[in-house]
């Protein structure tokens, strides 16, 4: 980002509580050497960790357990032309313990698709950034004509 370019760097604990706000995301992994994007829902665990839900059997599953993913999710005002997009980078790995899958399953994300055998894959956020629009600007602060 760029002084003036319209968008503001959020910190943090800013960008952990704007994506607590929202239900769904996006999970960025490499499938067969390639990028791959898979719109996912989420929650947070208490120590900002991403939380999915999926079944254990998944392509999904065997393409990220104990790989580097990136997660995005935003919220965007179209007729603002305002928003926010949070990004979090870091190691995805399938929860093994059984107390702890036990705690997820009674306070974790629910699946939308329910799948015998589900799993859950936390992603430690190692690497959060975010940026919000400042609604009504372009670049380096010129009003946008209504």
């Amino acid at each position: 980002m760029y002084p003036n370019d319209g968008f503001r760097e959020l910190g943090r604990h800013e960008c952990l509580r704007l994506m607590a706000k929202v239900p769904v995301g996006r999970i960025v992994y490499t499938r067969r050497a390639l990028p791959a994007v898979l719109p996912v829902n989420f929650s947070l665990d208490g120590d900002g960790a991403v939380l999915l839900r999926t079944y254990a059997a998944s392509e999904l599953v065997r393409a990220i357990d104990g790989a580097v993913v990136a997660f995005e999710t935003d919220e965007v005002d179209a007729d603002r032309r305002s928003g926010w997009s949070v990004v979090v980078t870091g190691l995805a790995t399938v929860v093994t313990d059984p107390v702890e899958h036990a705690r997820l399953a009674r306070t974790g994300p629910v699946s939308w698709v329910p799948a015998p055998q589900e799993v859950f894959v936390r992603i430690e956020p190692e690497l959060v950034t975010g940026r919000e629009l400042v609604g009504g600007r372009t670049l380096y602060g010129v009003n946008v004509p209504a």
